[in-house]
């Protein structure tokens, strides 16, 4: 039988290449160190601790190698070829399959940790074998918020790097990046974690309320004030980073320099959710869903933590229909736990990567009024170089029309811009750029069209 070629008049390719043998191998690398972490968490002995260490190696090495073999012989630039032709990024079996596996486990994390293996008389299972690791570190077995710190540092540093490798040219992705594996690293992971070994107050200390909900828990405070001076230091410095630090670092580079360069919640969402960027909705209607949840969640943060500081004050738990143990119990379990992990990581494949950022985050939603009404941070816009190629809008995570604006010169000032600027690093001919100049507030969006 004769083949002849499947010529095509279309500008774009329409098939999706395959990946390289190189790439492959570093795959396969990937589903044996996975599968010796399945093998490992049947049980538990040495055999089992030296399984999970090579699981881990192996699924390091598999990430980064696969990272330089993707985007090494690229040259600097937009690489998004294929994103909407291959399953994991196309909300394909893949991305449900992921989606499902994600979600499970924040479930198990969250609600039963029993079944990870968790016990008062000796953990077991998955936990077990971490106690090796937190013995060293904090001469303490592992519980479950251990084995989560472990496992999203890892993800933030092994996606980071894959990130760093994508835009190599792009000096401002490279440092942010850099910023926020640091700070997931080192603030996050490592410091509280030595503070506990010392039998110091451990606090992760770029953490703030609201996004760290329980600052202003009784239980909280008391120890706090109860750790002696770095008890009371760590007590001032979240009063501070709410009242001072932050506004003034908001006003100055927007709500970027937290939730793009800081935050561990942002720093997963850059990194491991990078993939999925593109599948945040950018309709009127998504926007709208956005601004009540995300506010509706600010409000229920503030009464809440009002409740529970009147009842640290007065000791009294019941303010007319209201009990302050039982809101925040509730604050806690569907928005520190359903909204925020279950929901905001588990979803990524199938919503985005900023869908607890987006809808659901109270700090995003402090710092994004801080920004739109009091900050100098605002992306200019060319408008008369745009082609509406509409890159800026599909790979912006935050669900912003960025073309609406682009076509029309007009600034772009949004609440829920975090500045993570892919939108100017996608862009074929420089329209956007990130700037925080000393321009009048009150001017900052008017349209600029010569």
């Amino acid at each position: 039988m004769i083949r002849f070629p499947d010529y095509s008049l279309s500008l774009t390719p329409t098939y999706t290449p395959g990946i390289s043998l190189t790439q492959k191998l570093w795959v396969t690398i990937g589903f044996i160190g996975f599968f010796a972490g399945v093998i490992a968490i049947s049980g538990y002995d040495h055999a089992g601790v030296f399984l999970l260490t090579a699981s881990l190696i192996l699924i390091s090495i598999s990430i980064a190698g696969f990272s330089f073999s993707l985007y090494h012989h690229q040259k600097s630039g937009i690489k998004n070829n294929y994103t909407w032709s291959r399953s994991l990024s196309n909300r394909g079996i893949v991305s449900w399959v992921l989606a499902l596996w994600i979600t499970g486990l924040y479930i198990l994390l969250y609600f039963f940790p029993n079944a990870l293996g968790l016990s008062e008389s000796g953990n077991t299972g998955l936990i077990r074998l971490f106690d090796p690791l937190s013995e060293w570190i904090k001469h303490k077995p592992a519980n479950q918020w251990f084995v989560y710190g472990v496992f999203y540092t890892l993800a933030i540093l092994l996606f980071g790097v894959k990130f760093l490798r994508k835009y190599k040219g792009n000096r401002y992705q490279q440092i942010r990046t850099v910023s926020v594996m640091f700070f997931q690293l080192c603030f996050a992971f490592l410091i509280p974690e030595i503070l506990e070994r010392l039998n110091q107050p451990s606090m992760d200390l770029k953490n703030m309320w609201p996004l760290n909900y329980y600052f202003f828990f009784d239980w909280h405070l008391d120890k706090l004030r109860s750790g002696g001076t770095l008890g009371l230091f760590m007590l001032g410095w979240g009063i501070a980073m709410i009242l001072i630090i932050s506004p003034i670092l908001t006003y100055f580079f927007g709500k970027r320099w937290y939730c793009s360069w800081v935050c561990g919640c942002g720093g997963l969402a850059e990194t491991a959710g990078d993939p999925f960027r593109h599948l945040s909705d950018n309709s009127l209607k998504a926007w709208k869903i956005e601004r009540w949840l995300i506010h509706g969640v600010l409000v229920f943060a503030l009464l809440m933590t009002g409740l529970v500081v009147y009842t640290y004050i007065t000791a009294h738990s019941n303010i007319l229909f209201l009990n302050s143990y039982a809101i925040r119990e509730w604050y806690g379990f569907f928005i520190g736990a359903i909204f925020s992990g279950v929901i905001g990581v588990g979803f990524y494949p199938l919503m985005g990567s900023r869908v607890w950022c987006r809808f659901g985050c109270p700090m995003a939603a402090i710092l994004g009024l801080q920004q739109r009404f009091f900050s100098r941070f605002r992306i200019t816009t060319n408008g008369g170089q745009c082609i509406s190629c509409g890159n800026c809008s599909t790979y912006c995570e935050m669900g912003i029309d960025v073309r609406h604006y682009a076509q029309r010169g007009q600034n772009i000032v949004r609440a829920s811009c975090v500045g993570c600027g892919i939108c100017a690093s996608v862009c074929p001919r420089g329209v956007l750029k990130l700037e925080n100049g000393q321009v009048d507030l009150f001017e900052r969006t008017e349209v600029n069209i010569k």
